[in-house]
């Protein structure tokens, strides 16, 4: 298993909050980078699920990446709805039904399911708060056996 944190810059964190605003709640900016890379997954070819805190943040991620890039439509949906299997990218806030390879954690804890997964992507937000729970999921991993890379965003 392969576990990869993004550390998202301060200034990354205030410019993608403003622009990737949506009508139900601004979207925090590690969101912004999970579409970048949802869209990066599917061209490679990989079934992606994006699992969130809770139904509100799947629905801001949904709508994300329904506005992201007009010209690489990714083709997704929440969990239980779409395709019978779903689409390549499912965003959820409880255990995925299906198999995937990559799993995208936008939720605040490592889920029970994480280890079904064979890459597993964490972003260290600039924010106190989440800063400090992504150091909490890191130190889990390694904690499991597992010692994550770390890739500073632009």
């Amino acid at each position: 298993m392969q576990v990869t944190f993004y550390v998202l810059a301060e200034q990354s964190a205030a410019a993608s909050t403003g622009s990737q605003a949506n009508e139900l709640t601004p979207a925090p900016a590690h969101f912004a980078l999970a579409c970048q890379l949802c869209a990066q997954l599917y061209r490679a070819k990989q079934r992606v699920f994006v699992y969130t805190a809770d139904q509100q943040s799947a629905e801001v991620l949904d709508e994300l990446l329904w506005q992201f890039e007009p010209d690489s439509f990714v083709p997704h949906n929440l969990a239980g709805e779409g395709p019978q299997r779903g689409a390549p990218v499912e965003i959820g806030w409880q255990a995925p039904k299906a198999s995937r390879q990559v799993l995208i954690n936008l939720a605040d804890q490592v889920p029970d399911f994480a280890r079904r997964f064979n890459q597993i992507i964490e972003f260290v937000p600039a924010e106190p708060t989440l800063k400090a729970q992504a150091r909490e999921r890191y130190k889990q991993y390694r904690q499991a056996g597992i010692l994550p890379e770390t890739i500073t965003a632009d």
